[in-house]
């Protein structure tokens, strides 16, 4: 766990189509339409309503997040990010990536959301490799919080113990880093 201004950000192995937040964010394809993964997963437990919804809104591009509601599902709502899918690293990936964290942070503030969760994004079919993928959901949500003032809460929902394990190593290395920070001395004047 690390609390970055008024926002506590959580690792925990958990069904993300289980928690009652303000919004969950689905790692979707472009399509916005469903498929595997935490992607059916989500699409499943809210019903034909969202998918419905997802119908008006003409797909999404990688990179960028478009926001639904939740219908049967205990969050409020829905923000869908479309990750990239790994090619090696040469074709803009970790940008692409980072921009969903940094869009589903924008479209939760700007429809005032307090509690959000996210799965790891890219990191199933579209083969990211974990590792890399954890640092920069973690990196670009600690960076763009100032950006988002009303977040309260982010849990990073993982879907194994390898996957938290990595969550808990990085947010714990953050918070060591930000108590460094913290506890060092006055510089002198020059």
């Amino acid at each position: 766990m690390l609390t970055i201004g008024y926002c506590t950000l959580e690792a925990r192995v958990v069904d993300i189509t289980t928690l009652d937040v303000d919004a969950i964010v689905n790692a979707a394809n472009t399509s916005l339409l469903g498929g595997g993964g935490v992607d059916g997963a989500i699409h499943r437990a809210a019903g034909r309503e969202l998918l419905r919804e997802c119908e008006t809104l003409g797909g999404c591009a990688t990179g960028d997040a478009k926001i639904t509601r939740g219908y049967r599902l205990p969050a409020k709502h829905v923000i869908h990010a479309v990750g990239p899918v790994w090619h090696g690293g040469a074709r803009g990936e970790a940008e692409l990536l980072a921009s969903c964290y940094r869009r589903s942070l924008e479209l939760a503030q700007q429809t005032r959301l307090k509690r959000m969760a996210f799965p790891a994004i890219s990191c199933g079919v579209y083969r990211y490799p974990p590792d890399d993928a954890v640092h920069i959901a973690v990196d670009t949500v600690i960076d763009t919080l100032p950006h988002a003032r009303d977040i309260e809460r982010v849990i990073f929902a993982c879907f194994d113990d390898a996957m938290f394990h990595r969550y808990q190593a990085v947010l714990s290395a953050r918070s060591a880093r930000s108590m460094r920070r913290d506890q060092a001395p006055p510089s002198k004047p020059a």
